[in-house]
């Protein structure tokens, strides 16, 4: 149940959860109703006890344990406190309460450090995006049960429009993603194809960018990525990704696989049946819109959730609590390092 600091979450009926004949924006789970009812399988809960020590008889107690820590260590900090929001961050950190706590002050925190990406976020401000085809979601999940988040770099060109707006688009996805309880047990895979990217893309964003975008992704989000798998890369992916690993812990940076084009070596980690055929699978076309859809008829949740006041107004954090990439002095530095790779780039374009 929740306590009376719960704050209820607005119910947007998206259709049918069943994945066995997907159409346009009926595909994926809705929100969960406003008091928190578990929905794992069996295998699911068996699973979460395994590899996230969550115990199904103290589930609830832990919620409230983290809830109670927020309301003791930071009582002006406007955050939702109902036991499905917060199951997210136990989940996320193994039930480990400190790191649960840090995970949601640093899911805020990330908010006030980045306006460009955060304010005014709700998928309306992002349908240039989608019209483009930068990303969706594959209407199948995994062997594993991840979903997968496929992206298309290079659909985007640096005179379309700011590379934040990418960002903001990613984010909103992660958001949707993370509601069902499964994929916060199961994780989500990214399927991202290089085809088209060129000089201009590589050296979009810098070093600068890719701090926050990496900071956000392993520090500040509630989502286990189990894995990120590219595709058709170019020579200078090389260059890409000497931008992103410094950044990278290493257990991310292991989940990285190189595929080229061998769709053979792809298959062996995605199966052919959830992917598309433009990725040698045996499911339909790759479909952009329904996923588009589904973010769209989202719009009213995501006014709630993100178009309010600053949630840290009031809130005072240790400076250790900064925002990756927000320290004095760190741009200089950066711009330094941008230099650097940017002639790798070029070298290996």
């Amino acid at each position: 149940m929740m306590s009376e600091e719960s704050e209820p979450m607005r119910h947007i009926d998206l259709g049918s959860p069943s994945l066995e004949q997907p159409a346009a924006g009926h595909w994926f789970p809705g929100p969960p109703p406003p008091v928190y009812s578990c929905t794992l399988t069996p295998e699911l809960v068996a699973k979460a006890r395994e590899e996230l020590q969550e115990k199904p008889e103290w589930r609830l107690r832990d919620a409230q344990a983290l809830r109670d820590m927020v309301l003791k260590e930071q009582p002006n900090l406007r955050t939702r406190l109902d036991d499905a929001f917060l199951l997210r961050f136990l989940r996320a950190r193994k039930f480990d309460y400190d790191r649960a706590m840090q995970l949601l002050l640093n899911y805020h925190t990330s908010r006030r450090a980045w306006p460009e990406v955060f304010q005014d976020l709700k998928p309306s401000t992002v349908k240039h995006v989608l019209d483009l085809g930068f990303l969706t979601v594959l209407p199948h999940p995994d062997h594993n049960g991840c979903y997968i988040l496929c992206l298309r770099p290079g659909k985007w060109k640096a005179n379309d429009y700011p590379f934040e707006d990418n960002i903001r688009a990613i984010y909103l996805t992660l958001e949707k993603l993370i509601q069902p309880e499964e994929t916060q047990v199961n994780g989500i895979v990214i399927l991202a194809d290089y085809t088209g990217v060129g000089l201009s893309q590589a050296s979009n964003p810098g070093p600068f960018l890719a701090k926050k975008v990496v900071s956000i992704l392993q520090d500040s989000f509630p989502i286990r990525i189990k894995a990120v798998n590219i595709i058709n890369e170019p020579r200078i992916f090389k260059g890409i990704f000497a931008i992103i690993k410094p950044f990278l812990k290493e257990k991310m940076a292991e989940r990285y696989v190189l595929h080229g084009s061998d769709l053979r070596s792809l298959h062996r980690n995605i199966p052919r049946s959830v992917l598309p055929e433009e990725y040698g699978g045996v499911a339909i076309h790759l479909d952009m819109s329904a996923w588009s859809k589904t973010l769209l008829d989202s719009e009213e949740e995501f006014i709630v959730e993100f178009c309010q006041p600053d949630p840290l107004e009031g809130v005072v954090l240790p400076d250790s609590m900064l925002f990756e990439g927000e320290q004095p002095g760190g741009g200089a530095r950066d711009d330094d390092t941008f230099r650097g790779l940017r002639s790798q780039l070029y070298y290996c374009y």
